[in-house]
């Protein structure tokens, strides 16, 4: 997660959406116009610590000038493992008959995986599987996208993701990657049972390797001449056409 939030509407928007927050600076002398108020409010409702700084010291701690007196500290984000992301799919497996694990593949925008976490906690998935590197992280903006979601749904950072969907194989799990080059269409694809649904990025789409560790390819059903929707937009049709084919 980022480590400062600045400016006073970045900061009630993160005191709105749940992100988490170590404590919250402003400045020496500042004046207490309505959103500042509304911030020492939703601080105080929160138990978000509140503490005076020197205008010197925000501004050292900003990125920009434009901080208006006011940053907030983030706490780092809760990651899970990914053998906790796993286990928490067999285990929805084993109660309701369904489990859906989404593994993003690189994605590099914080906004699409809170969009998505958004979606994969509606339709009831496990959890959401990340690399630890090279990838989007949670942060403020993503608590924002995600309208709190991220806070309810498991999210794993693992190093390597072809390893990681050869573990759930293991446990009877079946890995469909979606890619535009693919022959068969999402309406054709069995997404019935224990699911890993993966997802590419926003330029590159689902990596060579990747791809040739799923059992099944599919792409989205098209009629217009756009080429494809963005991989919030696509991942939210995967992930409710996987729970329609299993309601019960």
């Amino acid at each position: 997660m980022a480590d400062h939030i600045e400016g006073k509407r970045a900061v009630i928007e993160a005191l709105r959406s749940g992100c988490p927050l170590r404590s919250v600076l402003l400045s020496d002398g500042m004046q207490r116009d309505g959103l500042v108020k509304d911030i020492l409010r939703k601080c105080e409702q929160r138990g978000v610590p509140v503490k005076q700084v020197s205008r010197k010291r925000l501004d050292e701690l900003a990125r920009t000038d434009a901080h208006q007196g006011v940053v907030a500290e983030a706490a780092p984000f809760p990651y899970r493992g990914g053998g906790e992301v796993l286990a928490q799919a067999v285990e929805d497996a084993q109660e309701y008959g369904r489990g859906l694990i989404v593994v993003l593949d690189h994605i590099t925008d914080a906004g699409n995986l809170g969009a998505i976490a958004r979606s994969a906690e509606s339709v009831g998935a496990s959890g959401i599987v990340i690399p630890n590197k090279r990838s989007a992280h949670v942060t403020a903006a993503t608590y924002k996208s995600s309208a709190g979601a991220i806070a309810h749904l498991p999210i794993a950072q693992v190093s390597n993701i072809a390893s990681f969907i050869e573990r759930t194989k293991e446990e009877g799990f079946w890995a469909v990657a979606a890619t535009e080059h693919a022959e068969g269409t999402l309406w054709d694809t069995d997404l019935r049972g224990r699911i890993v649904l993966v997802m590419g990025s926003e330029h590159d789409g689902v990596s060579r390797l990747v791809l040739e560790t799923c059992d099944m390819h599919a792409s989205l059903p098209q009629e217009g001449r756009i080429s494809s929707l963005n991989v919030a937009q696509a991942s939210t049709v995967f992930m409710y056409e996987w729970l329609r084919q299993n309601r019960s």
